[in-house]
Parts: structure tokens; sequence; C-alpha cells
């Protein structure tokens, strides 16, 4: 008998709490330390890409993984496919044989935690689409080996790493917290953001259980100026959401209060500015024509379809995508009267918009509202171009598939004086805003960056 409780103490030490750890994570912990662990990424996307990319570069071997093909090719070639992104910086990591990228799925055995950036979309009906964390964990699941350590980062409802990711690996025949571990640790990029860098940003952590916690910390300490754990991956996953549905909460805030002065012929942005003066107990946001990029008009959704499985509704949630949805409408409203007061019907009017990207000074379109208004503005009969200097062709939309082809036009004198009105979508801090005020004849601004005058219609 005590030979038996003998041996099954081999491979096993004894934690500070007094219970054992498996020899896989003595082993997994004290190879993250020495940096000798590959860490693959699942998704090289505007998350996954600037992930593996600080992990290449603090020592690490990355593998990269995507279904698209171009990405990977761009990859080990050393070219960068995200503007904020530089090639130097891929190119080093990849001639320093730390980083390389592959479509092989079947590799997935290879690293020794495996990061999961893949996208978590909203569909038709507006509830949410796991299909692609589905189909990615189902490959690692295949592959699942002793010792690995697997995280989501995607953003999604509370609950999907307990109730579907780990069910999903478990059905490997492997165990968790002595084969494989997972945790959750919500993506916090913010493409463009000079101040705020992926490895200057808390890193939120929660894992399936204390010793998941402690191994995924321990990886992105080795990365990250500061790692947050958290005692679960819920709260990791409510943290997520509840930091992009606190700004969606407050974009439909201003944005209401917008239509709301502007009936009463009082200009938001100068409100704002005054308010801004109070030195406590009141955040800027500013309104705009809609929401946009993959987080902000997603994620809340996630938490208001999570709340009706126990008997809930989200109203806040629910309302404020409901104003934010409006907003494209609103402004084709507010463009409508300004082409009527200058006696002309949007039917057969020339139309530039400025500005194809979600936020400014970065080439990313995702759920950008200018597509709906574009599209609506065709409907309406306008003629309409665009500009914007960071996405020189406008890409095929999913959501709006019957878009023309359309190319990025120069902003010269000629091109913006012969327009009959330019809207304002996107405010990129490259373009000469006063020069355009003078070369338009009329502007609808959405973002506030022209000063108010006859020609200048704000929405």
């Amino acid at each position: 008998m005590n030979d038996s409780k003998s041996k099954s103490k081999q491979g096993q030490k004894v934690s500070r709490q007094g219970v054992s750890e498996p020899a896989a994570m003595q082993e997994l912990l004290r190879r993250i330390r020495g940096r000798d662990v590959q860490v693959g990424v699942i998704g090289l996307g505007y998350v996954g890409l600037p992930l593996g990319l600080v992990f290449a570069e603090a020592g690490f071997s990355v593998l990269g993984f995507d279904i698209d093909n171009h990405k990977v090719e761009s990859l080990n070639a050393g070219r960068s496919y995200i503007d904020h992104l530089s090639s130097e910086r891929i190119q080093t990591s990849v001639s320093a044989g730390r980083l390389a990228a592959t479509s092989d799925f079947a590799r997935l055995a290879e690293p020794d935690a495996l990061m999961i950036c893949v996208p978590t979309p909203l569909d038709r009906y507006r509830e949410p689409d796991l299909s692609y964390v589905e189909t990615t964990v189902r490959q690692a699941s295949a592959s699942l080996r002793r010792g690995q350590l697997v995280i989501l980062e995607s953003t999604t409802y509370p609950g999907t790493t307990d109730e579907l990711v780990l069910p999903l690996l478990a059905a490997s025949g492997l165990v968790h917290g002595e084969d494989f571990y997972v945790a959750f640790s919500p993506e916090r990029e913010d493409p463009g953001n000079q101040q705020h860098t992926t490895t200057q940003i808390p890193k939120v952590v929660g894992g399936v259980d204390g010793d998941a916690c402690e191994l995924a910390v321990t990886l992105y300490s080795q990365v990250f100026d500061r790692v947050v754990p958290v005692s679960s991956t819920r709260v990791a996953e409510a943290a997520k959401l509840t930091e992009n549905i606190y700004r969606a909460v407050n974009i439909a805030l201003v944005n209401e209060l917008k239509t709301v002065y502007d009936a009463m012929g009082i200009d938001i942005w100068e409100v704002l500015d005054a308010a801004q003066t109070k030195p406590f107990g009141f955040t800027r946001f500013n309104p705009g024509p809609g929401w946009g990029g993959h987080c902000i008009p997603v994620d809340p959704f996630y938490l208001s379809w999570k709340a009706r499985e126990y008997g809930l509704r989200a109203r806040f949630i629910e309302l404020s995508g409901e104003v934010n949805i409006e907003m494209p409408r609103y402004v084709i409203s507010k463009l409508q009267d300004a082409l009527n007061t200058a006696g002309k019907p949007v039917k057969g009017s020339t139309v530039m918009v400025i500005g194809l990207a979600y936020k400014p000074n970065v080439a990313d379109p995702r759920e950008s509202p200018s597509f709906e208004i574009i599209a609506r503005l065709v409907e309406l009969g306008a003629e309409v171009s665009y500009h914007d200097p960071l996405i020189p062709e406008a890409p095929a939309m999913r959501t709006w598939p019957d878009l023309p082809a359309m190319a990025s036009v120069d902003l010269d004198h000629e091109t913006v004086s012969r327009q009959d009105v330019v809207l304002i979508i996107t405010d990129h801090s490259g373009i000469d805003y006063r020069q355009l005020a003078a070369d338009a004849q009329l502007i609808v601004d959405t973002r506030g960056v022209c000063e108010p005058g006859p020609k200048v219609v704000r929405a």
C-alpha cells in the first residue's frame, strides 16, 4: 500500500496550497519561464498578428495559423499586410527564425501554447456566430497532446470557454488539469493607437482552474508589462464585454444627444467642449455617423443574447444598438436636407464620401458605417465616390455585396469643387479640412472637424 502511494506521487510536487501539481504543469511552467516554448497563434488578423509578433520579439518561437494563404505567404516573406505593423518588424522576426506561418492545421500539435484569435461575428439575426471558434477548437482537439495550454482570446459571451471550448478539447480523451490546460484572455488590441501598444495594455487572464490561470499568467507575464489574473474565465469574458458595452452605450447616448440638440439648433460639439471643462464626473465621447469596427457593433449583443438564457433582457444594450444602428439614416437625412436647401435632389447629385475606415488613421473598414451610407445613397440615385488615403480600393463587404467596385479619388481642387456635396465620415488626420472646406460647394460633417459656416452642415 505504501509503495503504491509512493508511486502515485512520482512526477508530482506539492504546491503551496497543498495540492499536487502534475508533472506536465511543472515542466510547462519551467519552459515558459525559460522562454523555451513554442507559441501558436490561430488567426493572423488585427489581433493575432500583433500578438504573435510581440511574443517573437520577446524571444519565443511563434507559429501562426491562418486559412488565408495570402497572409501566410506574406508573413513568411517578411511582408506586413496590416498598416500599423511595419514589414521591418516582421522581417526581423522571420529572419531570426522566431516567426513563421502556416495554413496546415495538422501542425496544431507542435506549439506548447495555442492562442485562438478568430472572429466572433453576429449572424443575420444579430445572434452570436461561434462557428469560427468551434471549428478551430475541434481542429485543436484532433491534435491535442499532453502538456499543451489553450487560450481563447476571441471576444464572446460569459461561459463560452467553460461550456464550449473545454468540452470540445476534453473530447480528445485527455484530462484537463492533468494533460492540458485552458484559459481565456480577452484581446484589447486598438489598431493605430500609438499611446497604448500591445504590450503596454494590461492583460486580463482567467483560467478554467487555478493551474490553468497560473500557466497563462506566467506566459503573458513574459511579454506584457502588466497581467491581471481574475477568478474565472467567465469574469474575464465579462470584463471584455463590459469594456465594449460601456463604449457602445456612451456612443449611443452622445449620438442621441446630437439629434436632440440639433433639433434645438444647438451644436453638440460646442456643448461637449464646454462639458469637458469639468475636471471630474464627465468622460467625453464624440458623436459620429454610426458605430464601426469588429468590437463595438458586435460584442454588446453577445451579452444581451446570453442574458435571455437567464430570462433577462439587457435593455440598455439593446437600446444603444437601436440608436447607433439608426445613425446612418440620420446622416443621409441631413445630407438630403442640405442638398434640398441648395436646390438639388439626391438623385443625380455627386457625393464624395471622406473615409471608408471605421475610425481615423487605420486601414480597417470592418463594420464601417460608410458602406451602409454609400449603399443607401446609390439606391437613392446619387453618383458616389470616396477618398480614403489608407484604403486605395474599396474591399468587397460581406454585408453589402451589391456595392459597385470603387477606388479612392484625389482631393485636388478640381475633383472636390465639382462635387455637389462632400460627406465626412472618417476624420483621418492627414486631410487638410480647411482646404477641403474652401474647395467644396457643400460639406456635411459628421465628425465636427470643419468650422461651421454657410457651406458646412454638421450631422
